[in-house]
């Protein structure tokens, strides 16, 4: 059970009891044993991995689904006219963003990405602003009280945040409380707000809110929800954008 857990995030009981031919009863009873021993937590209806170990490395992060990503980052670069003023986060999908801008001239972009800030030095047309702070080298960025003084000295034209999960009910989710503390400051002093995902996100178990579905302006993703969160996220009037093929 526990290899299964780990391939796939979270599963449901019922999906468990399926795959192994056993009673959901049964099920529980395992699920229990295996929280009991820190391996994984309960969740309505289901089991996940710890929060701790819900988001692998950096670098497998960034590599993972990387032509979706690519297509993405692709895709929310023709967001990106010239002269703005940009803020991109740490996350994966948006390094892919940084790679993508190649053609737009006067720049000013603000990060608090290692990974963002190298890829985008020394570009010409680009004047490139580091936040600093208190650096978590699992994400390869700075949070924390002082990343979050620096960065809000600025109000870009265009905000991209990742996000770690995003559902109907929980809004936008990520898994590090650090992380969402930086990405909810940010998100009142942009003029817009884009979040970067890749489609295995979508109502994905996240365990911090960083904002309701209505403080985001567009999604751009690969392909379109499921209808519930379609739906959830048109009635909180965030657009979607899709990045072709």
């Amino acid at each position: 059970m526990l290899e299964l857990v780990e391939l796939h995030r979270s599963m449901s009981v019922s999906e468990l009891s399926k795959q192994f031919a056993v009673s959901e009863e049964t099920i529980r009873r395992d699920i229990k044993q295996l929280e009991s021993a820190g391996r994984v937590e309960k969740i309505h209806g289901g089991v996940r991995l710890p929060a701790t170990q819900l988001e692998p490395p950096y670098w497998q992060r960034v590599n993972r689904s990387a032509e979706v990503k690519k297509r993405i980052g692709l895709k929310a670069a023709e967001q990106v006219q010239d002269g703005m003023t940009v803020f991109i986060d740490s996350g994966t999908t948006s390094y892919w963003l940084a790679k993508a801008l190649t053609s737009q001239k006067n720049l000013t972009v603000t990060t608090n990405s290692l990974e963002v800030a190298a890829e985008l030095a020394g570009r010409p047309d680009c004047k490139l602003v580091i936040v600093g702070g208190v650096v978590d080298m699992d994400y390869r960025a700075a949070f924390g009280v002082e990343a979050i003084s620096q960065a809000s000295r600025y109000v870009p034209d265009i905000l991209f945040l990742s996000a770690g999960g995003v559902s109907a009910d929980g809004g936008w989710l990520d898994f590090s409380h650090d992380e969402a503390d930086f990405k909810r400051a940010l998100l009142p002093l942009a003029r817009k707000k884009v979040v970067v995902t890749d489609s295995s996100k979508f109502e994905a178990p996240g365990t911090v809110q960083f904002a309701a579905l209505g403080d985001v302006d567009v999604l751009i993703s690969e392909q379109q929800p499921a209808p519930p969160l379609a739906a959830a996220l048109q009635k909180a009037g965030v657009a979607v954008d899709y990045a072709p093929q």
